[in-house]
């Protein structure tokens, strides 16, 4: 597997200046600016019911409209700065090993966004931010509101909204359209400020920033579910950047996603039941 080095980064971010920056800039705000407003209507105007609706259909539907708003705005971005599929990561890599690492790295994330979680809970323990009781006390559903993305009680009775959810939903909605504005930013980034995000840790840097981006459009589920897709973010764009492709990010994410929402009939069906 080759690995880039500091020369043909560069050499990239040189060959972005070629196109006019003004085209670059269109491109950053259309693409890198998508979820923004969002972001705005969303914590002024809190959902009080599943964004994806509570049936099939409406999840279909809702799904088809975010993608195709997408597709468009991605769409219009690109023809502005006309962005080669290198600087957008799309090559397919590292070949048949793409399946098997998006996987790999699904299970690899939920493991240190754990053991992140955790090790910033024994830090509060020993500096006596919070204690033993509260931790007891505390309930990660007044923190993570998952029924303002799907229908809690869908999930668990509906069979044919559930697989829409842990396939549709996981893969594309998620994990392909949110790695694809990810990459989008980070060719705007490294194309309009090379000085800055054109070496390998300036593009950690624009990943961090990114991943900032995606964890605020993930407030309105609770502050908890905005931290953990920040971090999410990170090694997502981590992922991206080591392999200089999209896909295995895009599997990671799917992955990822799949699992913690196919999670939620078996939590709903152990708190109806008891310990």
């Amino acid at each position: 597997m080759d690995f880039p080095n500091e020369t043909n980064i560069s050499a990239h971010s040189s060959a972005d200046t070629a196109v006019p920056r003004w085209r670059w800039y269109v491109h950053l705000v259309l693409i890198g600016g998508f979820f923004i407003p969002g972001i705005a209507f969303s914590l002024k105007h809190a959902h009080r019911s599943a964004a994806l609706g509570k049936t099939a259909g409406s999840l279909l539907a809702v799904s088809a409209l975010h993608l195709a708003l997408f597709a468009l705005i991605f769409g219009l971005g690109w023809l502005a700065s006309r962005a080669t599929r290198e600087q957008l990561f799309l090559p397919w890599r590292p070949g048949w090993l793409v399946l098997p690492l998006g996987i790999a790295y699904s299970i690899a994330v939920r493991v240190v966004v754990a053991i992140a979680m955790l090790t910033v809970l024994v830090i509060l323990l020993l500096t006596h931010v919070v204690t033993k009781e509260s931790i007891q006390q505390f309930k990660p559903t007044k923190y993570v509101d998952v029924e303002k993305l799907v229908d809690k009680s869908a999930m668990q009775s509906h069979g044919a909204y559930f697989w829409l959810t842990v396939t549709v939903v996981s893969f594309i909605v998620a994990g392909l359209r949110e790695e694809l504005w990810r990459a989008g930013t980070l060719a705007a980034m490294r194309a309009l400020w090379p000085r800055a995000f054109g070496t390998r840790m300036g593009e950690v840097v624009a990943v961090v920033i990114i991943a900032i981006v995606f964890g605020a459009a993930h407030l309105p589920m609770g502050i908890l579910a905005a931290v953990i897709a920040g971090l999410l973010g990170i090694l997502l764009g981590l992922i991206i950047l080591l392999h200089r492709s999209v896909w295995p990010a895009v599997l990671a994410h799917g992955f990822f996603d799949a699992l913690s929402l196919a999670l939620i009939p078996l939590v709903l069906q152990k708190l109806q039941h008891g310990p």
